[in-house]
Formats: structure tokens, sequence, C-alpha cells
């Protein structure tokens, strides 16, 4: 397993009973997660006064119950990347590992890198790549998150770095691509369960995962870099998301592994879905 340890403005402060104490800069949430199966694992002074707590429901939905009033957006800053955290969090601070090992690829590379983000969401990869030097293609369906990206960019002085933000289905984007004579040297994906592109388009992982992998292959360089995948998709293992890319990429060194966040002074760590890594 991969696990975020460098973190200062992030920590996870306990579990159990489905929920996580959590830790954004001066803020503290407590959030459900269904791999939470535990009892509490450890007591703290704020497992039940968080400044912000999500209730679910029994219809499966749920709502945010405030301590205290909390402001709308604040800054999370990871070594020199910086997002605007909000309610929803809108980072993934198991993707710190990830973050770490593409800026170490494309700064050793020492040569122009494109990269492609797929499935781009608030923009931690993008910001990432950004600010090792590459210039990135940020493709999401969800234009309030393109926009957020955006904000996270400038946030990290890279308000004039060549990147490129689409709002589209990447299916739909990635053969546009494939007809205009497009490559990138480094892809990146993030694909959700489910999901819906801006004009109704379906997107289900087990159905369509593999094709869009195939896709992607169209687009890679002459002289490809890395390729990246991450999943949070229930009840996919490593050698699942493994097995897709080893018949679909050519010959390269290939990994696949969990990703998980240390819970201060336990011991425990909290899985966090899984990444295949390929290099050439």
């Amino acid at each position: 397993m991969q696990t975020a340890n460098n973190w200062t403005d992030y920590e996870l402060l306990a579990t159990g009973d489905g929920d996580k104490l959590e830790r954004w800069g001066d803020v503290i949430l407590r959030r459900p997660d269904p791999q939470i199966i535990w009892p509490l694992s450890q007591p703290h002074p704020r497992w039940k006064t968080p400044d912000a707590w999500y209730k679910r429901n029994k219809e499966g939905g749920g709502s945010w119950n405030y301590q205290k009033k909390l402001p709308e957006e604040w800054i999370v800053t990871y070594k020199d990347l910086k997002s605007m955290g909000f309610k929803h969090t809108g980072l993934f601070p198991e993707q710190a590992v990830n973050w770490d090992w593409m800026t170490k690829l494309i700064q050793d590379a020492k040569r122009p890198i494109k990269v492609l983000n797929l499935f781009a969401y608030t923009g931690g990869a993008t910001v990432t790549c950004a600010k090792a030097g590459a210039s990135v293609c940020h493709v999401d369906a969800a234009k309030n998150m393109v926009e957020r990206a955006k904000r996270n960019a400038e946030l990290s002085g890279l308000k004039d770095h060549p990147i490129r933000y689409i709002t589209d289905d990447v299916f739909k984007f990635v053969e546009r691509e494939i007809r205009r004579k497009k490559t990138y040297d480094a892809i990146i994906m993030d694909p959700p369960s489910y999901g819906r592109g801006p004009k109704g388009e379906i997107w289900k992982v087990e159905e369509q995962l593999f094709e869009l992998i195939k896709l992607c292959v169209q687009v890679l360089s002459q002289q490809p870099l890395f390729f990246l995948v991450n999943s949070y998709t229930t009840g996919f293992s490593p050698t699942v998301v493994q097995n897709i890319m080893k018949l679909n990429l050519p010959n390269g060194k290939l990994s696949c592994d969990e990703l998980g966040l240390p819970e201060t002074g336990s011991g425990i760590i909290l899985p966090c879905g899984i990444s295949a890594r390929w290099t050439a």
C-alpha cells in the first residue's frame, strides 16, 4: 500500500462507526466512509464536536450539521501546491503519493512534457503536473469543477501556464484528438463508477474503462512518459485495473497498489482506492 505521509495541512484524526474525523488546515470535519466498518479506533476530543459533521439519512442522502460558521472556501496547501477546500473538500489527500511520483518523472525527463488529465475534477493532478513544468489538457464533464480547477491553478501561481481546460465527455474528446492526430506524453484518468457527460452521456466504469484506455493508447506520443489510472470503485481489486492496462499498453513497467491515509497515533491505515502506474 502507498500511504500519503507528507501532509501538514491535512490529518486523519480518528476513524470508526462508519465515519472519519479529518483536519483540513484549521477546519475539523467528520464525514462518512463506507469502508470504516470498525468501532472508534481511538478517543478524540473533537469526535462529537467537529466544526462540521455530514450525517447520512435513511434515504441514502445526507446533510451538513455545523458547530460553527465556516467559510465557503479555504486554502489547503501540499508542499508548494495550493487548492481551495470547501464543504465536499474538493481534494483527495491520498493522491499526494501520485503527485510526488508524477512530479519526479516530469522533472527528471528534462524535456517538454504534454499531459492529458481525464475526469480531472478540481485539478489536483493538473496543478501538480503544471507546477513540475508540463503543459496540461484538463478535461471534465462538470463545468463548475472545471471553473474550480482554474481557480486552484491560479492559487498555485499558474494563471499564465499552458493549461487547456475542456468541458466535455472524455470519450468524445479523445476521439476528436485521435482525428486531429494530437498526442500526449502522459495520461491521467480518475474515472467515477458512474457518471453523466454534459449532454447526458452515460459512463459506467465496468463497461467502458477497458475501451477508454484502449482509445487513449492512440493519443500516446512516440516517447510516452507515464499512464496513471485511479479507481475508487468498490469491488475493483488492483489486479483488475492492472490486467486492463496490461492488455492495452505497450511493454513497460506496470504496477498497481492500494492508496491509504495513515491515522495519527493509532497505526490504522484507511484504504482509499487504488492506482495503476505504467511507465515506458
